[in-house]
């Protein structure tokens, strides 16, 4: 009997183990431990709080507390948690302990740099007190928080868009190319300098000149230079290519079947040399000589050719290697409205408003009228698109007041800044940084490379000249950015040729680099709002007058 009951048990307790391995509803496994051998990391506090192993905006002297799950072997410490920033350079801790040596204290012995990323590492060679070693490494990611001081003594608003400006022209002046003239395409660029690029620098140096920064002969004798070498530099049908030579004036491909024609790039080059051309006025043999090699460049530009076979559509590049390959046609909305304007102005090679309708206008599929952020937008795509496509075309062009059948320009461009500054505020994707004093996206230099930054392609990355650019439309919201750039930022962005490409908050990241298409507009657009200059220069032209009138526009200013 004895026996039959403990062999009846021993039967009972087989069939109860083997009905929680088939997994019955409502079983409940038992707790996996660590292997033999390891202990685990349980939690993370810093500040007190935990967010996951990314912490943004902390201060310079954090408190991280890291509980493990045995008590820690505190020789192996110092060699199993590591802090480091970026550059590799390692961080000086403070070490405490509590809950039985279970949970390590750690703060930076010295300060931490503002605005820089750190990493704290857990690794597996840290030690329990029995000899086990961590499981598992953990790396926790800390981004101090930006020093809330002045980086700059405080000076006027006048003062300070002065300031950028001449900075910014410095790039133009003091870094042209020195056998060309021309801007080169960004300060790596060597002897490559850029059409478009130069287009700006021409307006660039116009501002120089009426705000004293260099003398009217200075201004004169550099646009000499830049016309003397346009004259014989690399032309197709009339066109110039994206990049030239600055020494040699030849083509250098911008990919390998853009090695012809830019019809945009020319047009912004044709913006800058027309409005000099109405700036140099004075009825004298010098400026005489060089307004009409500007007409004569200008004039040559065979835009009705660029229809590729006659169609109602200009398109962007032509290659006497590849013709028409690149069949880009363009089409708005997007930065190349000045290309229709300067092709229907033209009083050799125009084209009617046939063309604007059907290849720019794109019969009105152009048009959007949807509300992003609390604004309406009448053109372009979802949230309006990288904002220098309100920039380039309206350098030259005065958008206040201009309308067509298609849109009111001056509102386009309000709404389009007015959706990114909403959109920074929102902040969507909660990336460290944006707000109503750091905003602004467009295409520029990147982590990665380069990229069309935008609220459908945003990956933290701010562009300066985006807000900066956006003075006449949001003169206030811009204020506030140059501000937080100027003075909370300071030389991290603020440099030799003015502010740098572009940075991330996010990622602790600052570009070096600066890129003629992105300087140029900053110090034009401040110069458009604080006296209109350029848009009064270009807008006097007698051809883009009759132009503008011809394609349906109307403005106090034609």
């Amino acid at each position: 009997m004895v026996v039959r009951y403990y062999f009846s048990l021993l039967l009972l307790i087989l069939i109860g183990s083997s009905c929680k391995k088939i997994n019955q509803p409502g079983s409940i496994d038992p707790p996996v431990g660590p292997p033999a051998g390891s202990f685990t990391f349980n939690e993370l506090k810093v500040n007190d709080v935990f967010s996951g192993f990314s912490y943004y905006s902390v201060n310079q002297k954090p408190i991280i507390k890291l509980s493990f799950s045995a008590a820690i072997d505190k020789n192996t410490v110092a060699a199993g948690i590591v802090m480091k920033n970026k550059g590799n350079v390692t961080v000086a801790l403070d070490i405490t302990y509590e809950n039985n040596d279970k949970t390590i204290i750690l703060s930076p012995i010295s300060a931490l740099q503002p605005i820089t990323m750190y990493f704290l590492d857990a690794q597996t060679s840290l030690k329990s007190t029995d000899g086990s070693k961590l499981l598992s490494p953990i790396t926790i990611n800390l981004v101090t928080a930006i020093d809330p001081s002045d980086k700059f003594p405080i000076i006027s608003d006048q003062e300070l868009l002065t300031k950028v400006q001449r900075q910014t022209f410095k790039y133009f002046w003091d870094f042209g190319h020195p056998a060309s003239g021309m801007a080169r395409e960004r300060n790596t660029s060597g002897n490559t300098v850029t059409s478009g690029g130069s287009g700006f620098g021409i307006m660039a140096i116009i501002t120089g000149i009426d705000r004293g920064f260099i003398t009217k002969a200075e201004g004169l004798s550099r646009i000499q230079k830049i016309i003397s070498f346009l004259k014989t530099a690399d032309r197709f049908h009339g066109a110039f290519p994206h990049w030239i030579d600055g020494n040699t004036g030849k083509v250098i491909p911008f990919s390998q079947k853009d090695n012809g024609g830019d019809l945009v790039e020319t047009s912004l080059l044709m913006q800058g040399l027309l409005t000099a051309r109405q700036y140099f006025s004075e009825e004298n043999e010098v400026e005489s000589t060089l307004r009409s090699d500007i007409n004569a460049l200008y004039i040559a530009v065979e835009w009705d050719w660029y229809r590729k076979d006659n169609s109602n559509t200009l398109y962007w590049h032509w290659s006497p290697n590849y013709n028409w390959d690149m069949n880009m046609p363009i089409r708005g909305w997007n930065e190349a409205l000045i290309t229709y304007v300067l092709a229907a102005s033209s009083t050799t090679h125009t084209i009617s408003k046939t063309v604007y309708d059907n290849g720019w206008a794109n019969n009105g599929a152009m048009k959007n009228g949807n509300t992003y952020y609390g604004v309406q937008l009448p053109l372009g795509p979802a949230s309006g698109g990288p904002l220098f496509f309100s920039h380039y075309s309206f350098l030259g062009i005065n958008p206040i007041g201009l309308t067509d059948n298609y849109a009111n320009y001056e509102t386009q461009n309000k709404a389009h800044a007015l959706i990114q500054y909403n959109y920074a505020k929102a902040n969507p994707k909660n990336y460290y940084g944006y707000g109503e004093n750091c905003w602004g996206l467009t295409a520029s230099d990147d982590i990665n490379g380069y990229l069309a930054h935008e609220p459908a392609n945003d990956n933290s990355v701010i562009s300066p000249t985006a807000a900066l650019s956006s003075f006449p439309y949001t003169p206030e919201e811009s204020m506030k950015a140059l501000k937080f750039f100027y003075y909370k930022l300071g030389d991290k962005l603020f440099k030799e040729y003015g502010f740098v490409d572009a940075f991330s908050l996010q990622h602790q990241w600052f570009a070096d680099s600066t890129l003629a298409i992105d300087q140029g507009p900053i110090i034009v657009m401040i110069e458009n709002y604080r006296s209109q200059l350029l848009w009064n220069l270009f807008m006097s032209c007698p051809e883009v007058k009759t132009g503008m009138k011809k394609l349906g526009f109307s403005s106090p200013h034609l």
